[in-house]
């Protein structure tokens, strides 16, 4: 294993256990396609082209809304 995947599976440790469970579930996505290259869930990629459109549109959340969800987060 790579140091940067084992720092990153600590980093994955101090978070709460659903988002855990979300990275175990992209990891398990990751690792089923072996070499293959790794095809991005549909709706996952109609999430980030909507937030992109969102952004070209001017649309952001303020530093404050930023801030909430990063600490939600435990980051």
């Amino acid at each position: 294993m790579t140091k940067v995947l084992e720092d990153a599976i600590e980093k994955v440790r101090q978070l709460p256990e659903d988002r855990q469970a979300y990275v175990a579930e992209v990891l398990e996505q990751i690792a089923a396609a072996g070499s293959d290259v790794f095809t991005v869930p549909e709706e996952h990629r109609a999430a980030v082209l909507e937030g992109l459109e969102q952004a070209e549109r001017g649309e952001f959340v303020s530093d404050d809304e930023m801030a909430a969800l990063w600490k939600k987060c435990g980051l």
